[in-house]
């Protein structure tokens, strides 16, 4: 497994037995989805027992919901926090957004994948959460592409549907980029920010 998975959904005061189900988790749901993997296999792939799980978590689904509850919180963080540091011009606060999204979904897929594709999996009050966080993350490019608009610098007349557009085209490249690919991370982020600000109808100078 690549580093960057620990920064993903593992946290300080996890266990050793929690991280290594979550990312057993995370290999066997990307791969085979979430009601293809059983509590079994998950502990397999862990070398544990299948009780060890249920120490764990209280459940297979709890043990998505961790999942997808923690990517989407990363996620969100660094947008913040990538927006509060960045200048208070629109194209800087466009730029800094797109690059924290596009670079969580580069480094990682596979919970990505899960978090666009197995919400469906998710008791109804889960998934309340889970949407309530993603729309979070949405309202973060709705505001800077409007403000952008308001201000006159982003010349599009469809702020809101401009946005959604961003954010999907960001989320996808989790779908085919690989890091032995023609394009390094920072590259994809830098055609992803021109990418972006050629849809919002910016036509100055770019300063990624």
């Amino acid at each position: 497994m690549k580093k960057t998975d620990e920064q993903s959904v593992m946290r300080p005061g996890d266990s050793a037995t929690t991280r290594v189900l979550l990312r057993a988790g995370i290999e066997l749901i990307a791969e085979n989805g979430y009601h293809g993997t059983t509590v079994g296999a998950i502990a397999s792939a862990a070398q544990l027992s299948p009780a060890a799980l249920y120490l764990s978590f209280e459940s297979k689904h709890a043990l998505l919901f961790t999942i997808i509850d923690r990517g989407g919180e990363t996620l969100l963080q660094m947008t913040e926090d990538a927006l509060y540091r960045a200048p208070s011009d629109p194209v800087s606060r466009l730029n800094a957004i797109v690059a924290a999204h596009v670079r969580q979904h580069l480094h990682f897929p596979r919970e990505s994948f899960i978090g666009n594709t197995e919400l469906r999996s998710l008791d109804p009050g889960s998934r309340r959460l889970a949407i309530m966080r993603r729309d979070s993350q949405q309202r973060l490019f709705d505001r800077a592409i409007g403000d952008g608009a308001s201000a006159g610098v982003f010349e599009t007349q469809y702020p809101l549907e401009t946005s959604r557009a961003v954010v999907t085209a960001c989320t996808a490249v989790a779908n085919w980029y690989r890091p032995d690919g023609l394009l390094s991370a920072d590259e994809v982020i830098e055609r992803y920010q021109h990418i972006s600000l050629h849809a919002v109808g910016y036509h100055g100078k770019s300063h990624s």
